[in-house]
């Protein structure tokens, strides 16, 4: 996995092949970031059909400045992304708000499975379904 660091900002995508340098940074997944500060957690979760991976699933801390501290710094909200693999454009399918979810994790696996295979990127940074 590619991980890109711009002001305190990640933005991340997988390579096609592994050893190709800047081929990730060509999939719409890399310009799907958040405007917000952000980072993302190391743990990765693999969708496999087959034995085959098809999407994975990752969970990012976003800021949020609509909901500050006490102190005046945006609290983190967690987000599960869901991305699709190769056959096919990298790309976000689903992002998903782990506050107010119920069975957030459940939630993003059910995306993964019934839409990341058939998903369609369009190379627009906003293409995730949310």
């Amino acid at each position: 996995m590619d991980v890109f660091h711009a002001a305190i900002r990640q933005t991340g995508t997988l390579r096609r092949h592994p050893g190709v340098a800047g081929e990730a940074a060509g999939e719409p997944a890399a310009g799907q970031g958040f405007g917000q500060f952000n980072s993302a957690a190391d743990t990765i979760e693999w969708r496999l059909a087959g034995g085959k991976p098809f999407a994975i699933i990752q969970r990012w801390f976003v800021a949020d400045a609509d909901a500050p501290e006490k102190n005046g710094r945006p609290q983190s909200k967690q987000i599960l992304i869901v991305t699709r693999l190769p056959p096919g454009p990298v790309c976000q399918v689903a992002r998903i708000e782990v506050k107010g979810t119920p069975n957030a994790n459940e939630a993003a696996r059910k995306a993964a499975d019934e839409t990341a295979r058939g998903y369609l990127c369009d190379n627009k940074t906003d293409d995730a379904k949310r």
